[in-house]
Parts: structure tokens; sequence; C-alpha cells
């Protein structure tokens, strides 16, 4: 549950915390004090979009935190350790800090746990953690899906489990269904892009280079187009190492052998001659062999004609004109064409693939029908049983006669969550035709529909906190007494805080918490040049009676008034069935 509310610089607002506890709490306050703030602030711990309108004028940012004691064991402590963030454990209890904190230039951070983290990952926790309602949310429940979803949680385990199994199969046959119309569509287009395909690998085929070609044919047509200057230049190193004819100086080979005997002779009276001698005979070999290269190069040579040379400058253009046409060198013109053969062959089997396709639709249809018609089973059950339940809470919110009809009517069309149209329908007193909620209800009846519906959900989907931000907007009298009622019924079970305006509902309290507005004038006297601000305080049980009878009548001090709000307080805590 909420165990502290902190709020600063948001609305008029400067710095406020909120002691909470279990049960239920309410806020109440003068009109514009900043009672909608504190939902507002509990919204963007659960990573609502942020406005920066809300930032205090002349602040520079605002910022809202919340320390939650929970369960170790909680959804909501696993997944924030999981976001780095810290869960502190007391007694059996983990505590969590969540913030948010936004910006005058509309930017704004999340914290979880002490670590900074993706807002997101509050829209995620907040799901397990606070339900709130307010008047945009009666908006919403007179919506199909919002009265489905509804349902479905009344509905429990077996009926969320057939849903995400019915939702996952319906997901595989709508990507089965996309990737067959885009086959059967574009049947000629991928013709056409078999047969080019088909063509191009044919002429790559027809021309077999191999890896590496390109290159290896461009150095052996530079060698070929100097072959007469290498001939000359192999034959002058080989006559240099080893002469046909004597010169006056010898060729290298019989210098180093010359050399090498010389030394020789001398050798056992100096080891460094010694060792020279050796390496001259090693230089020696060196140069036998280098001369036998060169003897073979020549004659490799006298092979290579101008008849080689033309051979390998046609195939350098029949190579040239791949890489023109398909990639910028052989290597990749092989590459491409090992892609292109995968594509042909997935071209080729789009026959078989249709086929295949069409069975898996086919199949998957079948299942989804029969899946649906379970849920719809399923549903309409769970229909019977919230609809008995939310009348009768109806009954005990001033609307005796009332009765929530829900209607469950499956239809031939598959969507993503069945084929089940609900529609949740108020019949305002017997004999009464029932009227789809956003036509034959009024303001306060959707209020108190929604509370009905909530109380009862919470007995089988339970969430450790409401907020409900003036919900009993447009409901006075003996009607509101219920409402009080009734939330502190809920909040018997769960944390429950509310926003509210009536004295009725604030009567039920386990704390009261007053938002009080404080405005300052300027220096002259205007209040262009002044401020307001608001704080909030911890009411006393004097202090809420004063405040109720502000609540009541507009007079605090009234003795009057006072009785009423002592008997309104009396009267609530009197035991209930």
């Amino acid at each position: 549950m909420l165990e502290e509310l902190r709020i600063r610089d948001l609305g008029v607002i400067t710095d406020a915390t909120l002691p909470l506890g279990p049960g239920l709490s309410v806020v109440t306050g003068e009109t514009g004090a900043g009672k909608t703030m504190v939902v507002t602030a509990v919204g963007l711990l659960l990573g609502n979009r942020s406005d920066a309108g809300a930032v205090r004028t002349g602040a520079k940012s605002a910022s809202a935190e919340a320390l939650l004691k929970l369960d170790p064991g909680h959804y909501a402590v696993n997944r924030a350790r999981e976001a780095g963030g810290e869960a502190e454990e007391f007694d059996g209890v983990a505590e969590l800090l969540l913030a948010r904190r936004l910006g005058s230039d509309g930017r704004s951070r999340a914290y979880v746990g002490g670590r900074s983290a993706p807002v997101g990952v509050l829209s995620d926790l907040g799901g397990s953690l606070v339900v709130v309602h307010g008047q945009s949310d009666q908006i919403r429940l007179k919506g199909a899906a919002a009265q489905r979803q509804a349902l479905d949680r009344f509905g429990g385990p077996g009926l969320a489990t057939a849903l995400a199994d019915y939702e996952k199969l319906y997901g595989n046959w709508k990507s089965a269904q996309s990737e067959l119309s885009t086959l059967t569509s574009e049947s000629r287009e991928r013709l056409r892009e078999a047969e080019s395909l088909e063509a191009a690998l044919k002429e790559i085929d027809d021309i077999d280079p191999q890896p590496g070609e390109d290159e290896a044919l461009k150095a052996e047509a530079t060698k070929l187009a100097n072959v007469e200057e290498l001939r000359v230049a192999a034959a002058a190193a080989h006559e240099a190492l080893i002469a046909e004819e004597f010169g006056e100086s010898g060729d290298a080979t019989t210098l180093v052998d010359s050399a090498k005997r010389t030394l020789e002779h001398v050798a056992e009276h100096d080891e460094a001659l010694r060792a020279a001698a050796e390496r001259l005979a090693e230089v020696g070999f060196v140069l036998n062999d280098i001369a036998a290269e060169l003897s073979s190069y020549q004659a490799s040579l006298d092979s290579e004609g101008p008849e080689r040379l033309a051979e390998v400058e046609e195939r350098r253009a029949s190579l040239a004109k791949l890489i023109r046409k398909f990639a910028p060198s052989i290597d990749e013109v092989l590459q491409w064409a090992e892609i292109s053969r995968a594509r042909l062959d997935e071209l080729q089997d789009d026959s078989s693939r249709i086929e295949a396709l069409e069975a898996e639709v086919a199949e998957a249809e079948s299942r989804l029908r029969g899946m649906a018609g379970a849920i719809n089973e399923a549903r309409t059950k769970a229909a019977a049983e919230l609809s008995a339940r939310v009348s009768t809470e109806l009954s005990a919110l001033a609307m005796a006669d009332a009765n929530l009809v829900i209607t469950v009517d499956s239809s031939e069309e598959l969507g993503p969550h069945g084929c089940d149209e609900i529609a949740f329908l108020l019949q305002p007193h017997a004999g009464a035709p029932a009227r789809p909620l956003g036509k034959g209800a009024s303001g306060g009846e959707l209020s108190r529909v929604m509370l009905a519906i909530e109380v009862v959900l919470a007995a089988v989907d339970p969430v450790p906190t409401f907020v409900f931000d003036e919900v009993d907007a447009g409901v006075g009298g003996r009607a509101a007494v219920e409402i009080g009622r009734r939330l502190a019924m809920l909040a018997r079970h769960v944390q429950v805080l509310v926003v509210t305006h009536l004295p009725q509902v604030a009567a039920f309290a386990d704390q009261h918490i007053r938002v009080i507005k404080t405005s300052v004038r300027g220096a002259k006297g205007d209040t262009a040049s002044g401020f307001t601000s608001s704080d909030v305080q911890l009411l006393d049980a004097e202090e809420r009676v004063k405040e109720l009878a502000r609540m009541l009548a507009g007079q605090e001090d009234s003795e009057s008034a006072r009785a009423h709000a002592q008997e309104l307080l009396d009267d609530a805590r009197l035991p209930q069935a």
C-alpha cells in the first residue's frame, strides 16, 4: 500500500507530504486548493504522460515521490529489482520508493527503488499497485473495450488463460493470413522476379567465376604485357649469378666460392674466419637456388606468348561484365549469386508455400472458433454472476430498483479478443428498458455503477490501492452516504484514497487530509504580482468536525453545522452488517 506521498511544486502545491495508511483516506479542501494534484501526482508515479503546464509557476521542476510497503514476493518488488532498483525489507515487509521529476521544459525522469529507470517501468509497475478512477474513467466505462476488460477481469484466471491462448493463436493466424495474401496478390511480380534471377544466375554460371579470379588475372595481364622486359632482367640476373663464359671478374657464384675456399685454408687458426667460411657456404647455396629459379622463370616466360595475353584479356572482359551488372568485385558477385539462389528457391516454392499456408489458416481458424466458443461460455457465465453482484451493490448505493444487465452476443467475425460483443446496460427500475450506460445513466449513476463494479472486482482481483477522484460528483443526499459506506467497506480489503467534496463521504474516513490554499497579494495589494500555494494537513478529531462543517454549510464556526458534522461522524461509526 501507499505509506506516504510527497508532492513538490506541482500545480499550486509547493511542498506537501501526505501521510497515508490502511483503510479509507479522504482528501478535501476548497475548490482550486489543489486536491486534484494529489491524483495527478499518483498518475505521474504510474507512468502517465507528463504535462509541463503542471509545474508550479516560477519553479524549474515538479516532483512526486511515493513510499510503498509491499509483500516481498509482490510483482512490483521483483520488477523493480530487475530494473536495477532496491527494495529494502524490514520485518517481512518490502519498502519500495517510486519517484518522478517533471521539468518546466517538459522533460521528465523516473526513479524506481532509488535508481533512474524508463518511464515505461513505472507504467508496468502501476497496473499491479494502484487503480485510479476519476471522471474520465466514467467516460471509459461507457466504451466497449473497458466493459470487456471489466468482465474479463471478473472471469478469473481460467478465462484469462483461455484468452491468452486465443490471442497467441489469433496473432499467428493473422500473420499467416497476411503472408498468404502477399503471396497471392504479388504472384505476378514474384514470377517476374524469379525469371530475372534465373537469367542472371545462368549468366554467372556460364562464365563460372572463381574467388579472387579478377585480381589474379589482373596481375597476370600486367606480367604478360611486360614479358620481354622481364625476360631480359631475369637473364641478366642469371648471368650475374652463374655466367656461361667467365669474364675478368667472374660471376657471383664463382666469387663467393673462391672466397669460401680461401677462408677454409686458414679457418683452423681462427674461429671467426671458420664461421665466416660457413656463412659463405650458405650464401653459395642460396645463390644457386636463386639461379635455378631464374632459369625456370625464363623457361616459363618462353611459353607465355601473345596468345596467352589475349586469353587473359578476353577472360577479364567477361568478368568485368559481371562486375558491372552485379557487384564491385568477383567475390561480391559470388556472394550475390549465393543470396539470389536462396531467394530463387523461395520464389519457386510459392505454390507449395501457398498450399501450406492455406491449410495452416484453415486449421487455425477452426481452432480459434472452438476457443472463441469456450470463451463465450465463460463470459456468459461470468456476466450473469457479475450482473447479479453489481445489482446487489447498486441496491445498497440507493439504487434499489436498478439492475446492471450485461449482454454477451457472439458474432461470426473473429476478433483479437474472441467473437463476443459485450455491452453493459443499466435498467433504472423494473419494467424500464435497459439502456447503454453512455445513454441511459447520469453522472451520479455512472459513479455508483463504477464503484459497485470496483467493489465486486476487488474481491476477485485485488489491487493494493484504489484512488477515486470525485467519483461522487453529481451525487447527494442518501446516495452520497451509501457511497461513503461502500468505500469504507472496500477499504476493509484494500487501501482507498478518495478526493471528495461530499461531507457524507468524508465522514467515513479513517484518515482525513485537508488541502489548504494560501493566497498572498503583491506589494501594492494586487493579485498579479502575488502567488498562491497549498499545503496539506492531517486532521484530528476536532479539526475533522470543523472541516465537515465547512463542507456542509461553508461555516466551520457554526454550531448547527458542527452539530450536523458530528452527527455524520457518529452515524459513520455505527457498525454495519
